[in-house]
């Protein structure tokens, strides 16, 4: 398992430590037990088990979410994938920006597909 201090990566999605949350994002409910912090098209999600702890928050930027880990335990991002997976990530307590890359296409940018 990766550990990280500022910034990570986990196939198209980066995480970056800030101070605080931003204004105006609403708070996104977990899905089967789990906060789906990236959605793959292909179904393998990149998530984070829901704990009383941890909150998830989406904004009106398609391209950027939030996660928030309270407490003194981390939480860990997993990408569920049976093969070619991406490492897991724990991300200690603090709050993170979630970036997901994108690309020019002719009609302006798309999310990157992983």
């Amino acid at each position: 398992m990766k550990t990280f201090y500022k910034s990570a990566a986990q196939g198209d999605c980066l995480l970056i430590r800030i101070n605080k949350l931003p204004e105006g994002v609403a708070s996104v409910a977990p899905v089967n037990g789990q906060f789906i912090v990236a959605h793959s098209e292909t179904g393998h999600n990149h998530c984070v088990k829901e704990r009383p702890k941890v909150k998830l928050y989406a904004s009106a930027d398609a391209f950027r979410g939030y996660l928030e880990v309270k407490g003194d335990q981390p939480a860990v991002l997993e990408h569920h994938r049976s093969f070619d997976t991406h490492e897991a990530l724990e991300i200690q307590p603090g709050i993170y920006e979630i970036c997901r890359q994108r690309e020019y296409i002719t009609d302006g940018f798309r999310r990157v597909t992983d």
